[in-house]
């Protein structure tokens, strides 16, 4: 009993893992690939995974000491899936480390981003040069107003959701 209590994962973990899976069923969406031409690539889904969980840990930034842990398992669940990915797709051990390190950066990068882009709300000029820069990834093809009008969405539902539902791993993503 004793050890089954410390091998069990901190509510947290929990959460973060259901969460981050939410966000990788959400980013799966066929709308976001077929009708908002977000290009369906190793790159395409990276985004696509990397705005959803960067839009739960915007929702739980600030929300105490839990959701600090949840937003932390969230994001460590997202490098293992990254991890995971690589593995599966035959990238060598020793490549899988640089690949992850270039990813990490790009992640940082691509909060920073999102955080600026949000500040400017509502003026929405920030976040369509954003999302044409990451999520379509410059191709100049998309629909940059679709996608836009998504993610102000999504972080309207997210603000919306409780925060109770969220650190038990509940997260509900509008219609793409």
């Amino acid at each position: 009993m004793i050890l089954e209590r410390l091998l069990k994962p901190r509510p947290s973990k929990a959460a973060g893992a259901k969460l981050y899976a939410s966000a990788v069923a959400q980013a799966r969406s066929a709308p976001l690939y077929r009708e908002m031409g977000v290009r369906d690539s190793l790159e395409g889904r990276f985004e696509l995974f990397t705005l959803h969980v960067v839009l739960l840990l915007e929702r739980l930034k600030g929300q105490g000491d839990l959701a600090a842990e949840t937003s932390q398992a969230v994001f460590d669940a997202y490098v293992r899936g990254l991890d995971d990915a690589f593995r599966e797709i035959g990238v060598s051990d020793t490549a899988v480390g640089k690949k992850m390190k270039k990813l990490a950066g790009a992640f940082y990068g691509r909060l920073k981003a999102f955080d600026e882009a949000v500040a400017g709300l509502p003026d929405r000029a920030a976040l369509a040069e954003m999302i044409g820069r990451t999520v379509l990834e410059e191709r100049g093809e998309g629909d940059v107003q679709a996608l836009m009008d998504y993610v102000v969405a999504a972080r309207e539902s997210l603000a919306a959701q409780s925060l109770t539902a969220l650190l038990q791993g509940e997260a509900q993503w509008p219609n793409p």
